[in-house]
This record gives C-alpha cells, structure tokens and sequence, in this order.
C-alpha cells in the first residue's frame, strides 16, 4: 500500500506533539494505515450526481421568527420580587 510507505510514525507524533512508546507506534501505525486504506477505498467510490452535504438528513430551523412583542408591566415583573425600589429589583451587592 502507498500511503503505509509514505507514512512517518515519528514525523506524524512529532507534529501532535505526542512521545509515543515503540509499542505505541507500531499500533497507531497499523490504525492509521487502516484509516489511510479506507480513505483510499472511499476515493474509489462514484459520487458523481450526489449534492455535497454536511449531514445525512435535511436540518431544518425550528426557531420562532423572531418578532417583537410587548413584554410584562413593571407591576407584572415587580410582583414576585423580593425587594424593590423605584421600580427596579433590589439585588445583593455582588461587586465590592
């Protein structure tokens, strides 16, 4: 195979930044020739007259329009408050 020739254990870790064991080289070489093969195996495929698409099923927006509309009155949002003062919600000092 071309691409498990062309493969650099060493330069590919180096570039991760990854120290890899002997061990850890002969496996992750062996998986990525396997990636590499299936890669190869997929350039082979016909795609001609298939639309590129990002996912496997159409993504539609499910959000509402975004429409402006009245809000509560300060009595309706004052009402649960539990401290106010000239119309505002009184909070606990967060900043000293």
């Amino acid at each position: 195979m071309a691409a498990n020739e062309d493969l650099n254990i060493d330069r590919i870790a180096n570039l991760a930044r990854l120290a890899l064991t002997p061990e850890e080289k002969v496996k992750f070489s062996a998986q990525l020739a396997d990636v590499l093969t299936n890669i190869e195996k997929l350039k082979q495929v016909n795609v001609d007259g298939v639309e590129p698409t990002a996912h496997a099923f159409p993504i539609y927006n499910v959000w509402a329009d975004d429409v402006a509309k009245p809000g509560l009155s300060v009595e309706d949002v004052l009402r649960n408050a539990p401290a106010q003062r000239d119309n505002m919600i009184v909070v606990p000092k967060v900043v000293e």
